[in-house]
């Protein structure tokens, strides 16, 4: 795993400052600044190690294949501008794209505000039931921006992810994003320890979701705007879209690296 780096006291009063002038964000961007940049991120933030078996084995054999995206506002898609425009949606479509003629479903189950308990108690409805081949579990955001004790959810996080497993599904953790709301909170560094050793110990896929918005700020020089909404929490249309293709890139790379049968040949694309 990567070792997330800490959050400067001077980046975060750069994100309060940004939070505070958000509105001016609604302005439109000069003609020369429309342009979509790149999406990209270093493989040690965007890809899997340890492989995804059971996606893989129902690749192989053409599926169906069940994913379930569980979380809070991000994976319901606010700040998108429709449903359509959320990563799960926009995920269907990629890994629909790369696996032409295998049905792959991916089912939104976000829920704007919850935390890690709010999502453990509703695990077998939104979840176990739909006998899920992998679920994508985003969350730690909410407890940082209401300043509750990150290290409190580690045993609620393995606890779901132990449920999750014994149903034979494959599991990836994804941990928050990085804007100006949530590098203003002093939770966010334990936060991202918490989900990063979690991942580690309960031999689970772990998305850096917070490593990958960085390096589009700051190594590509990514304004905040063209990928967040105004509200410089949420992400908007180019960054779930974003967010999306590169989870389907790690996805497609992990399951198809896992050696496949001479009787069941993965799907071509």
């Amino acid at each position: 795993m990567p070792t997330t780096r800490q959050v400067s006291p001077v980046l975060r009063l750069v994100a309060l400052a940004a939070a505070l002038v958000a509105p001016s964000l609604c302005l439109p961007l000069p003609a020369h600044a429309q342009t979509a940049p790149a999406c990209t991120a270093p493989p040690e933030f965007a890809q899997f190690n340890r492989g995804l078996p059971r996606l893989a084995e129902r690749l192989a054999t053409g599926g169906p294949v069940t994913i379930v995206a569980i979380g809070s506002s991000s994976t319901a898609g606010a700040g998108a501008s429709s449903a359509a425009a959320s990563y799960p949606s926009r995920l269907e479509a990629a890994l629909r794209a790369k696996y032409p003629g295998v049905p792959i479903t991916v089912l939104n189950r976000g829920i704007n505000g919850e935390e890690v308990r709010d999502m453990l108690a509703r695990l077998d409805r939104s979840v176990i039931v739909e006998k899920p081949d992998l679920v994508l579990w985003q969350l730690g955001s909410n407890s940082v921006l209401r300043d509750h004790d990150g290290a409190g959810n580690a045993s609620l996080i393995g606890e779901a992810i132990k449920r999750m497993k014994a149903t034979g599904a494959d599991v990836v953790l994804i941990d928050p994003q990085f804007a100006p709301k949530i590098l203003a909170k002093a939770g966010i560094d334990a936060m991202l320890r918490v989900i990063s050793t979690v991942a580690k110990e309960a031999s689970v896929e772990l998305f850096h979701r917070f490593d990958v918005m960085r390096h589009w700020r700051e190594a590509e020089r990514i304004p905040f705007e063209t990928f967040l909404s105004p509200d410089q929490l949420h992400m908007n249309d180019w960054g779930y879209n974003c967010w999306a293709k590169l989870m389907a890139d790690a996805i497609d790379r992990a399951a198809t690296r896992v050696p496949q049968t001479a009787s069941a040949p993965a799907a071509r694309r």
